[in-house]
Parts: structure tokens; sequence; C-alpha cells
């Protein structure tokens, strides 16, 4: 048995050993790589907000454009007339074209005109002149141009690289760049490095705002558009995309900061830097080591309003839908090629890719991928690897399947959490392939025969505990005992205030299902707290902790079980009210002392439970709740043990069926998150207490009212009023201890 255990434990460390290779990129798994880009793809379709942004508006170079205005590329009068209706009459804040001007535009005929005046009619002295008039209305770059001047436009180029065909060729002129190497510091940064470009022409860009390329060399391996970088270098400079620069337009041109690590090797003269983070005014974008952006999209495609640019022209469109926006010239006709691959759509608008980086930088909503998720992704292989190859083989087959996919939800569930809160994007796949590979192999080598102990121990407390500490002892190797017992534990009562009005008050079905949605959510937060349920009495729970595991901690989870309770309770109000239901409000007592616990019953029924006094006493300050205007009081024993609350004392009494006086407080909160005025309201109470106890009846007497009056709605301050009042009428006596006597449970 040993030795089948111990091959079992080796084979298992060695498929670990495989997984953990991978982030290390020791091992490189083409299946796992593949993986990861659809559980990318599958994270981005299931956390996408789907809604459109109005601030970036599409203006579309569509098969009704081409149809109205003819054929691309069109003239650079048209392109002048668009760009003036919509600063002058649209009144846009920023144009971006995902289209670049390279050839000069010779459609006018004004060369042919030149031509003529030159050979046939230049003795025509109305033809030179008319000639002359016209050429300022012909020169259509010379328009467009002018049209530049002085307005938010960023033209659209694109880069190349090597292997790229012609990727060293240059065409047309560059924008200035963002900033150099030089002025950047550092030289080892792996930008993408560009060789050639296909720029506008000069007499365009010069005029022009700025610049953005518009290209994107980090395509993935499948061909989808998931990055897109921000900066590429050329020529020791650093330029921006058509997204960056959009919004830089917008903020009047802001400089660019980025954010540099340092990591210093064994040698201490070898710095290796890193990129983090791109600065801009007020918004610091993520992006990895290349300066690239994983793209934020919002939806499919139109998550952006669409305008025709044939509407714009002929000013049909939807003045309220442009005023103040973002445009981005670009084109969805199949005929110009600008329809990419990406996570949420297989054939979408490049231009909208580019639209869903710019809302994504004004929503601060782009996800990182830290250099750092690979120590991540390797961390949790090694913890769920090490986890399944000791806790799988000790488990039953249902038992193993059930582990294996709370591991793959817990696993899921951590991994959207760190997507959805902190915008990081840690890799699953590979953990994901681990734990089910685990699980195949688990099972497969044969456990389906549970230990003798392992099924004692189910049998005996399965079902009286959690699921959860059922295996706690499983793994622990002890022998538990359902034989009664003496030990010091924590008891818990919950009652529900004015039950039988609300039950008389629906009908059966009704009532059960409202119980059943009562008490799944209080038996929920005991298990998570440890505890275990002793019983369900209609409405009442009654619930201990400490057996049959030893919990040190009982006093204390037991307290914050019940405060938990309050507030599940509070959390059901809305969903109670949807369903017609009254809002419920539960009274909770809770004790620690010495009690017997065990198997005890007749030989007709038995059950595991708890006797004695402090159990009694439990029950007792449940039912104080009611007169004391307070949802939870503990005993005296219970608050010397949870030194991490803030407990107001209520009160010094003896309860029905004990003769000792005891100490009663009220849960106030955890001490790190209790303010100041709620310590400065809790002394000035435990003052006028101390006051009333000495029989100084005026003093306590002021700071109650002066309480009451800050807090009129807490009922224990009326309370001793009211006693201050009858004490000022019947003293009590010099021998009187304070302590109150109640005569009813």
């Amino acid at each position: 048995m040993l030795r089948r255990q111990i091959v079992r434990h080796v084979l298992s460390l060695l498929i670990v050993l495989i997984f953990a290779l991978q982030p290390l990129n020791l091992v490189k798994i083409p299946l796992l790589e593949r993986m990861e880009n659809l559980a990318y793809d599958f994270r981005v379709r299931l956390t996408m907000p789907g809604t459109q942004d109005p601030r970036i508006v599409i203006l579309d170079i569509d098969e009704k454009s081409l149809g109205e205005i003819g054929r691309w590329p069109w003239g650079r009068d048209v392109i002048a007339d668009l760009i003036t209706v919509l600063f002058d009459y649209y009144r846009v804040s920023a144009v971006g074209f995902d289209v670049v001007f390279a050839e000069a535009d010779e459609s006018s005929g004004l060369k042919v005109l030149e031509k003529l005046g030159r050979e046939v009619l230049k003795q025509d002295p109305t033809f030179q002149a008319h000639l002359q008039e016209l050429k300022p209305f012909l020169q259509y770059d010379n328009r467009l141009a002018d049209t530049l001047k002085n307005r938010n436009v960023i033209l659209g180029y694109y880069f190349k690289n090597l292997q790229d065909e012609g990727g060293v060729s240059t065409s047309g002129e560059l924008p200035k760049p963002v900033m150099t190497l030089a002025e950047l510091g550092h030289s080892n940064i792996p930008f993408v490095q560009a060789t050639g470009y296909g720029g506008n022409l000069a007499i365009l860009q010069q005029q022009a705002l700025s610049g953005g390329f518009f290209e994107n060399p980090l395509v993935d391996s499948d061909g989808v558009f998931r990055r897109v970088p921000l900066l590429q270098e050329y020529n020791g400079a650093l330029y921006q995309s058509l997204a960056l620069g959009l919004i830089r337009a917008l903020m009047g041109e802001p400089p660019i900061t980025l954010g540099i690590n340092s990591t210093t090797g064994g040698d201490a003269s070898q710095v290796e830097y890193g990129l983090e983070w791109i600065g801009l005014g007020r918004y610091q974008i993520p992006v990895d080591e290349r300066a690239s952006v994983l793209v934020p999209f919002r939806g499919p495609q139109r998550s952006f309003p669409y305008v025709s640019v044939a509407d714009v022209l002929s000013r049909k469109a939807d003045v309220n839908t442009l005023d103040g926006v973002v445009a981005l010239v670009g084109t969805t006709a199949p005929g110009l090629m600008d329809l990419r691959t990406t996570p949420v759509q297989s054939v979408y608008p490049g231009v909208e890719v580019h639209a869903n980086i710019a809302s994504g930088i004004l929503d601060g909503s782009i996800k990182m991928r830290p250099g750092y998720t690979w120590m991540a992704e390797f961390l949790a292989i090694l913890f769920l690897g090490l986890l399944t190859t000791f806790l799988l083989p000790r488990q039953s087959p249902l038992w193993t399947t059930y582990t294996t996919l709370l591991l793959f939800l817990v696993m899921v569930w951590v991994n959207l959490f760190f997507w959805k809160r902190y915008d990081v994007v840690v890799p699953i796949a590979t953990t994901a392939t681990l734990v089910l590979t685990m699980f195949m192999f688990h099972m497969s080598f044969g456990f389906f025969i549970e230990s003798r102990g392992k099924r004692q121990i189910s049998r005996m407390f399965g079902q009286y505990i959690p699921a959860e500490l059922v295996a706690e002892m499983t793994a622990s190797g002890k022998d538990f005992s359902i034989g009664g017992e003496s030990r010091e534990m924590s008891v818990l009562f919950s009652d529900v205030r004015g039950f039988t009005t609300i039950s008389e008050g629906l009908p059966p079905a009704e009532l059960t299902h409202l119980m059943n949605a009562f008490l799944t959510p209080m038996t929920r937060v005991i298990h998570l707290r440890r505890g275990t349920i002793d019983k369900y009495m209609g409405d009442a729970i009654m619930a201990f902790w400490g057996a049959p595991i030893e919990d040190r901690s009982h006093a204390k989870n037991a307290v914050m079980a019940g405060m938990e309770m309050i507030q599940a309770m509070e959390d059901l109000k809305d969903a109670f009210k949807a369903r017609g239901w009254p809002q419920l409000k539960i009274g909770v007592g809770v004790n620690t002392g010495t009690m017997n616990v065990g198997n005890m019953g007749s030989e007709f029924r038995m059950a595991y439970t708890v006797l004695g006094d402090a159990v009694n006493l439990g029950s007792r300050l449940e039912g104080l709740t009611k007169q004391y205007g307070v949802l939870m009081i503990v005993g005296e024993e219970t608050k010397a043990q949870v030194e991490e609350l803030l407990f107001r004392e209520l009160d010094r009494v003896r309860v029905k069926g004990k003769a000792e006086p005891v100490a009663i407080f009220e849960p106030v909160g955890l001490k790190e998150q209790i303010g100041q005025e709620t310590r400065t309201e809790l002394e000035v109470y435990h003052q006028a207490v101390e006051l009333y106890r000495q029989q100084r009846w005026k003093d306590a007497e002021k700071r109650f009212k002066a309480l009451q009056q800050r807090d009129p709605e807490r009922g224990i301050y009326n309370i001793y009023l009211e006693r201050i009042a009858h004490f000022v009428q019947h003293p009590p006596g010099a021998a009187w201890d304070g302590v109150f006597t109640h005569t009813s449970k």
C-alpha cells in the first residue's frame, strides 16, 4: 500500500513539473498557448460591457458613400470639405484618419489645363487669367493642407518591418516623434522596431496637428488582433499610434511619460529595464514590455455610433450625434480590405479597433498583463499541483470530483476577480489544464476504494457538520468519537422576531419557501465560520463551535457568525420585498463555557448536541435581545476571548434559572473599523453606566440624555433613563449591586 502511494505521488509530481516548466519558458506546448488565447477571448466576450460609447463616432466610408461620392480614393477636395463640415458645422473635437494620403492628387485636371495653357492657349489672355483664378481651387492638396491648419486632425500612416515586403522602403513624411531614445535615456526596452514607413504627403503632414500609425505588427500567430502597440521605434525615435494621437489631441497634446522599472542582475552593473505604463496627463495606460496594450473591446461591431461619410457631407447626419465627439474616419466596405479578426468577432472593422483603444484610455479600462504574471502562474501551478497531489488520493471518487470542480471554480473566480476588479490578465489555461489532468490521473489510478477510517468519520459526523470539516477531520488522521465529553465551547442561538405573526399571514407553501430562503444563507454563514448546526427549531437555529474539531477561536467564530447572520438578513431585504415577503429580523445570543457534547437521545432518535448551564445561558441571552432593543448579545466569557471586537456592556443581570449575575455585551464591530466618534460615544456610555451603578443618578441621567439626543433610536438609553427615574423615587439602598433580575425567558 505504501509503495503504491509513493508511485502515485511521484508520477503526480512529474506531471506538476512538466506544467511548471511552461511559464518558465523552458517548455513550450503549442496547445496550451492556443488554449490560453481562447481563454483570453472567452473572458473578453464574457466581461465586455456591451454598451455603446457616444464620445467616439466612426465616420464610415461605406458602400453608400462609395456609391454617392465615387470609388476610393476620393479627391482631396472632398476630404477638405469633410473636415470643414466636421469642425465648422458639426463642431467635433478631433478627427483621426485611418487612411493615408500618400500620393499627390491630380484628379482636378489642373495639369491638363496648365499644359493646354503652355502649348495651345499661351497667347490667350482670357484663358490665362481664368486659369490663375481657378488654380487655387484646383490644387486639391493645397486646399486640404489649408483646411488642416489649426485643427485637431491626426493623419494616419503605417510602419513597415523587415518581414514585410519592401520593409526598408520609405515614402511620404513622418510626423514629429513623441520623444527620442536619447531623451528617454534607455535603449534596451524592446519597442517594436520599424524599418520603413508609408507616410502622408509632406504638405499635408506638416499642416496637420500630428499623426499616428494604424497598422498592427503584433498580430498573434492565429491572426487575431488582441494587442496593439501604442509606440513604435524608428531611427532612434518613438512614434505614437493613431488612438494615442487622438487622445493627445483631445487633451491639448500633453507630453508622454513612460513608467519604467529596473532590475539589477547578479552583476550590479547589469541593469534591465522594463516598461510598465505610458503616462498621458491624468491617464496611466498599462502596457507590456513592447509598449502594446490589450484592446479593451466594448462589444461586437457597432459598439460606437456609425455615421456614413456621405451623410456628413450632405449634412444629413444628426448634429447631436457628432457635436463635441472624437471622429474616426475609416471604412467597413469589404472592397477596401480593412476588416480584422478579433476576440469578439471574426470580421471586425480595423477602424473600430482604434476606437476601442481610445475609449479604453478615456475610461481607464485597459487590461494589463504585467511581467510578473508568469510568477503568479508558476506559483499557482505549484500550489494546485501539490494540493491535488496530496489531497486527491485521500478522497473518495465523488469527493475528488467535487474537490476538482471546486478548485476549478475557485481558480476561475480568482482569475475573473483580478480581471474585473484590478484589470490584470493572469494566465489560466495551463493551470486549468493541470487541475483537470491531475483529476483524470488520480481517478484513473484507481483510488475508488475509500479507507475504513474515512468511511467511519463520514458516517459518524457527515450529518452534523459541514463537508469541509469532515474533509479536514479525514485529512488529519486523528481519531474522532461521538461519545460524550466535556470541553470549552461556544454556542449560538438565533430567533426570528415576531415570527408567529408573520407565519399566520402567509399560506403554508409560501411560508415553506420563505423559511428555506431564510435558513439557507444563515446555515451558509455558520458553515463558513466552521460551526456545527445543532438543530433547527422552527424559525430558530442552534449551532455550536469547538466540536467535533477543536477550535481555539470558537468564541470569535461564533460572534463573527452571529454578526454576519444579521448582515445576511439585511442583504435579503430587497429580495424578500420583491417577493412580497416581510423583512425578517433576528435576535442572536452567543455564550462560551464548559459544555457536554456528544451523541445524545433515545433508542429511536439520536442527535450530536451540547448540554449544560453555558448552553442554557446562551438561549437566555438570545431572549434578552428583544428587551434591550439590540440584535445580538454575548456573555462575558465570550467577550473576554474576542479581543478583536469592540463591545458595549449592556447590563449585569440575573437570568431566569440562574442565581449568579452575569455581564452581557453587544458587539459593536471590529476595532480597526470603528471610528473615533463611535469610540467616544461608547466611552461616555460606559461612564454613564458606571455612574448609574454608583447611584449617582443625576450625573448618570445627564450623560444618558446627551447620548439619547444623539441617537434617539438606541433603546438601551431609554432603559437606563427609566430605571434612573424609578430609583430616584425608590432608592435601591446601599446594598444594591447594580444587577437587574429578569424573571422571564
